[in-house]
């Protein structure tokens, strides 16, 4: 029996080590094989990340070649043509509609040598005052320094407020019978929640220096002075607006007691008011009032990277200011 286990024990030591030196050999394939995905993995990821900024290079490419193209830029023509220039939407800072936009377009047409007139086609309900005043005083500038060339307004759906305001420095405006015109006044609108935060339990705490520096807080009350004071500020706006569309229009306005009480007309009824000249469409200004049928785009459009950094800034502050009734007055 003793000679028997004697013999056992030798024998289990070398299947032990036997078992040991498989098992190490498995562990190690295990090992390789674990070692190869994962340079597998981090090989293509390697050539992910290379694919994708090959084809942002690509697209960043197109952008830049293409961009102008779309966006109207360098479409001056080498004979005479009538330039157009688009007004759409809202008249706003970093808008389509923005006074840097618009009177870069305006200075490249007028700057052309082959433009023969300027037609500016509105669109738009109105907006900043301040946008429309600054694209007033450029067409007024501009066709002092260029006075054989006419400045054509020419409103399609509507012509309103802040747009109406540019309008009025034209030369001549034209519209259809059935065009919104008009609505010459200001507006500056927001919230009150003072009774909402009462009937919540929510007492407002606001530290300023400055008496009135809180005048338009919405979650406080409104005082009589401050609300007359800020009357007499829109009253001056209005007044402005007034002081322009008459230096612009000039003898061909009528009188009218609601004129310039914010009310929007059809072009029927402006054209008896003297607010425009006459019906027209942009391509039969151009054919009948100018005398050159060719049109030409000059309207000056935000490439896409441009529109992407515009709406990263701005908009936060913008939608808190509108919240909050901080925005400026606008031309309604």
């Amino acid at each position: 029996m003793s000679q028997d286990r004697w013999t056992e024990g030798p024998m289990l030591d070398r299947e032990q080590a036997q078992s040991g030196a498989d098992n190490g050999k498995a562990w190690a394939m295990i090992e390789r094989t674990m070692q190869a995905s994962i340079q597998e993995q981090r090989r293509a990821r390697r050539w992910g990340i290379f694919f994708k900024i090959l084809v942002f290079i690509y697209l960043l490419g197109a952008v830049v070649l293409f961009t102008p193209l779309m966006s109207g830029e360098g479409t001056a023509s080498l004979k005479p043509h009538t330039a157009v220039i688009e007004l759409r939407g809202p008249i706003a800072d970093q808008q389509e509609a923005s006074a840097d936009n618009l009177i870069t377009s305006l200075r490249e047409a007028f700057e052309d040598g082959n433009t023969r007139g300027v037609v500016l086609r509105i669109n738009s309900p109105g907006g900043s005052p301040v946008q429309s005043g600054y694209v007033y005083d450029e067409i007024v500038r501009l066709r002092g320094l260029h006075p054989d060339t006419k400045v054509y307004a020419v409103i399609t759906d509507i012509g309103a407020s802040g747009a109406y305001y540019i309008a009025a420095a034209a030369d001549e405006i034209y519209a259809d019978k059935a065009s919104l015109v008009g609505s010459i006044g200001v507006t500056a609108a927001g919230f009150g929640f003072v009774e909402t935060l009462n009937k919540l339990g929510v007492k407002r705490r606001v530290y300023a220096s400055g008496e009135h520096k809180t005048f338009l807080d919405p979650f406080q009350p409104e005082k009589p002075e401050e609300t007359e004071f800020w009357q007499g500020v829109l009253g001056t706006v209005h007044q402005q607006f007034i002081d322009q569309v008459k230096a612009g229009r000039g003898e061909r306005l009528k009188e009218h007691p609601d004129m310039f009480s914010g009310l929007i007309w059809s072009g029927e009824q402006a054209l008896d008011l003297g607010l425009i000249d006459g019906f027209a469409s942009t391509s039969k200004v151009a054919r009948d009032v100018v005398g050159v049928e060719e049109l030409v785009d000059f309207t000056h459009r935000e490439s896409a990277f441009e529109r992407f950094a515009r709406q990263i800034g701005a908009s936060m502050g913008n939608t808190l200011a509108t919240h909050l009734g901080l925005s400026a007055p606008l031309l309604r």
